[in-house]
């Protein structure tokens, strides 16, 4: 059923829910139409990493914090070589830009990029709704894309038409479209620059964020980030002490390909540590299911605990689709009657109980649900990338050949 308000005029723009709810606010960005699952945001800062994270492709984003674009944008901050978003929805967003690093405005980057925006709506009740509804597919229509060929307003029963054809986020396929075409290299930096390092990671690009290997090269890494179609041959060439699998877009269920190559490098026994649809393809290498969450988590400000330690973190989350696995005791990977051992739920959202995290008993690696990166804050969970580094120390790379010399 379509929302009552519903009267718009040709200068509006508007925000069609799958479900028939309506939203007139004012355009904001490029003047268009774009159609993809509708999300939303609880983060009060870092507007442009959120942007630029290419796990956030063909979603509509929803700021909850009503204030948006006060600090401009930068060429330091973004996550990714471009805003990945389909559509971009905020309630009052700023008219001035006042901060020192900024290199212009949020919505002339969102014109130069042709993001399609929507302002000056309630957002509040847009995300009370999506809470409780569930996120869904949705579309927002500005300027021409909200006239017919004659010039006419279309009816919103022809734009809620448009909103329905778009496929749903469960069953897609998105790493490769992310992901990077060639390999590239960053080299330690820090107190590590110029010199040799002490770790070489194999990174899989399925939706890398920028500051991901630059953790790790603060760490006195080279990490090779690597596209999504590497065969394991290709990263066995690159002779690496351990191997990352990142973020990404998508419904992990059909990501075959990635937990077939995960499995192989599993079996080869090399570190291994995901992030979080790393941590859902752990996950499904391990033989637990997925599942696709109500309304996700996304956000700077969400508390985990870590189960290893007990302490508590507030975590940077932007995920949809959670691993099925048992919380509070340690059980035999169900893969081939437990071909990977024993392993543990290490971390759990304190909201809702969502597993954040995947410990192995019997083979060197581990994964987590959300970002320690930290791209734009906070930092509680930096020590991850520690355990990462700690992890191929006690698992060199020449005792593995050796073992494999000795079978």
């Amino acid at each position: 059923m379509v929302s009552e308000n519903a009267n718009y005029g040709k200068d509006d723009a508007v925000l069609v829910l799958e479900d028939g709810q309506v939203y007139v606010g004012e355009p904001y960005g490029a003047r268009g139409a774009t159609t993809g699952e509708i999300v939303f945001n609880t983060g009060m800062t870092g507007y442009q990493e959120t942007l630029t994270d290419p796990s956030y492709d063909r979603q509509i984003v929803v700021q909850t914090f009503p204030h948006i674009g006060d600090t401009g944008v930068n060429h330091e901050d973004p996550e990714s070589s471009r805003i990945w978003v389909a559509g971009y929805v905020v309630r009052d967003p700023s008219p001035n830009v006042s901060n020192w690093r900024a290199d212009g405005s949020l919505d002339d980057d969102l014109v130069a990029n042709g993001i399609v925006g929507l302002a000056d709506i309630d957002t509040r009740k847009l995300v009370r709704h999506l809470r409780s509804a569930g996120v869904m597919r949705a579309g927002i229509f500005s300027g021409d894309a909200l006239l017919d060929g004659n010039g006419h307003l279309k009816e919103i029963d022809e734009l809620l038409e448009q909103v329905r054809q778009t496929p749903q986020m469960q069953g897609l396929s998105l790493y490769d479209e992310v992901s990077t075409k060639e390999t590239y290299t960053i080299e330690p930096c820090g107190e590590f620059e110029g010199k040799e390092p002490l770790y070489t990671v194999a990174a899989v690009d399925l939706g890398i964020k920028a500051m991901t290997p630059h953790r790790m090269a603060e760490r006195g890494c080279r990490v090779h980030v690597v596209p999504s179609t590497i065969t394991f041959s290709q990263i066995e060439e690159l002779n690496p002490d351990g191997v990352f699998f990142s973020n990404g877009p998508g419904d992990p269920e059909q990501a075959g390909p990635e937990v077939e190559l995960l499995r192989q490098v599993l079996d080869a026994g090399y570190p291994f540590f995901g992030i979080c649809f790393g941590n859902q393809l752990l996950g499904r290498a391990l033989g637990f299911g997925t599942y696709k969450l109500k309304f996700g988590h996304r956000g700077v400000n969400q508390p985990v605990k870590d189960m290893t330690t007990g302490k508590i973190e507030i975590t940077a989350h932007n995920h949809g689709f959670a691993v099925d696995a048992p919380i509070g005791e340690t059980v035999d990977a169900p893969f081939e009657n437990g071909r990977y051992g024993k392993v543990f739920v290490s971390h759990i959202d304190l909201n809702d109980d969502v597993v954040e995290g995947l410990q192995c008993v019997d083979i060197p690696a581990f994964s987590v649900q959300y970002h320690p990166e930290a791209a734009a804050g906070p930092y509680d969970a930096a020590y991850l990338f520690d355990r990462f580094c700690e992890l191929m120390k006690n698992n060199p790379r020449d005792e593995r050949a050796n073992s494999k010399e000795g079978k």
